[in-house]
């Protein structure tokens, strides 16, 4: 079943005159597939970070939307991303998280794979005790590679190859944040947040991007870093988000906070900014720690936030560590509630996208407006392939 293409015009009309995403963006089966060719497989997507896999010979299967990936940290200690099936049947290779000891073998026939995608072995492929067949070229016969780059220990995929170099695609954000041009450590499993959201996964990230909402959702945090001290930011089809002029340290019983990075300005001392980059990566920087959130979409209305802590070196106290966890914890969990509430009112037939404040809403609207104009292009290319 296929329905006609939602009108985006009053999308990408200038803030203040801008009507919201149409409901179907949120609700409806046929346009969350057409979103995942226009806005996901075609960019450089947040699939998972690097420190999923901390040793050599870590594999761990993520499904990305309905497509089996495994992320692998070869001998070599490099991470790649693969698709997770043997390349004689399609059978799936790893169904869970494990370290790889020898090759990967397909429990079906047992094709064997190395770490770095290579097949390396094909049991009786040409007749028993024959290992060899002229037909099966093993050189050409390795995992599928899907394109990967690390930044901020976020491991970004393209899945359809052609999407600009990473470096090339995400030059303002990279510019923006250089000062943090440096080594992150991942806080360890005390550091790790995962939550499993009922909506789109664009609500995250749109109410990610305001401050707007801080005074009634987290008064907690509001009661010190207030609506008044955030500011906006834009970079139209790259990112957008919110900063603070006060970030206040979390310390621990003796009053000495993390670590900070090194060499960074001292506007840090009591900025912080958090950045969502298009399409599914909502990052945060602070003089003493940074996170990184990857949404991955399990259909139009459920979304799974895997949320990382990370700091300026590897060893840091764990209690304090524990309480940074708890502290983002409780301001993440405070969101649930109107991510979800917003994803139930898009049932509502009359609906016409909403409104947005020009002064506070102009981060989301920057959003909107990329989405847009993504799903416009691949609009006109699917039509001039016809």
């Amino acid at each position: 079943m296929t329905i006609a293409p939602t009108d985006l015009d009053s999308v990408r009309r200038p803030v203040a005159q801008a009507n919201g995403l149409p409901n179907a963006h949120y609700i409806d089966p046929v346009v969350f597939a057409e979103e995942r060719d226009a806005l996901l497989f075609s960019q450089w997507a947040g699939l998972a970070v690097a420190a999923d896999v901390p040793e050599n010979g870590d594999a761990k299967p993520i499904t990305f939307l309905g497509m089996p990936l495994l992320l692998l940290r070869g001998r070599d200690g490099a991470v790649r991303v693969f698709q997770n099936i043997c390349r004689h049947r399609g059978m799936i290779l790893v169904e869970e998280a494990r370290k790889i000891e020898g090759a990967i073998r397909c429990p079906y026939h047992s094709w064997c794979y190395g770490s770095d995608g290579r097949l390396v072995s094909t049991p009786h492929v040409g007749g028993p005790g024959h290992n060899t067949h002229e037909a099966i070229d093993r050189a050409t016969l390795g995992l599928i590679e899907v394109r990967s780059h690390i930044w901020r220990d976020v491991v970004w995929i393209n899945v359809t190859g052609d999407a600009p170099a990473f470096e090339e695609a995400m030059s303002d954000v990279m510019t923006r944040w250089a000062e943090f041009e440096q080594p992150v450590y991942h806080g360890g499993a005390d550091s790790t947040i995962t939550l499993e959201v009922q909506t789109n996964w664009k609500l995250a990230v749109e109410n990610y991007c305001e401050s707007y909402h801080l005074p009634w959702v987290h008064p907690g945090l509001n009661s010190y870093s207030r609506l008044e001290d955030h500011y906006n930011i834009e970079q139209p089809g790259a990112y957008s988000g919110q900063g603070t002029l006060v970030y206040r340290q979390v310390t621990n019983e003796n009053g000495e906070p993390f670590p900070d990075f090194e060499g960074i300005s001292d506007k840090w001392d009591t900025a912080a900014e958090y950045i969502a980059v298009y399409p599914n990566v909502l990052l945060g920087v602070h003089r003493d720690h940074a996170f990184a959130i990857v949404l991955l979409p399990e259909g139009p209305g459920k979304t799974v936030e895997n949320i990382h802590l990370y700091y300026s070196q590897p060893k840091t106290d764990s209690g304090l560590r524990q309480r940074n966890t708890q502290l983002w914890k409780t301001v993440f969990e405070e969101d649930i509630f109107v991510v979800e509430g917003m994803q139930r009112g898009r049932y509502a037939s009359g609906f016409d996208g909403g409104r947005f404040s020009p002064a506070m809403d102009s981060p989301t609207h920057c959003f909107h407006d990329w989405v847009a104009a993504k799903i416009q292009t691949h609009r006109s290319l699917s039509d001039a392939a016809e």
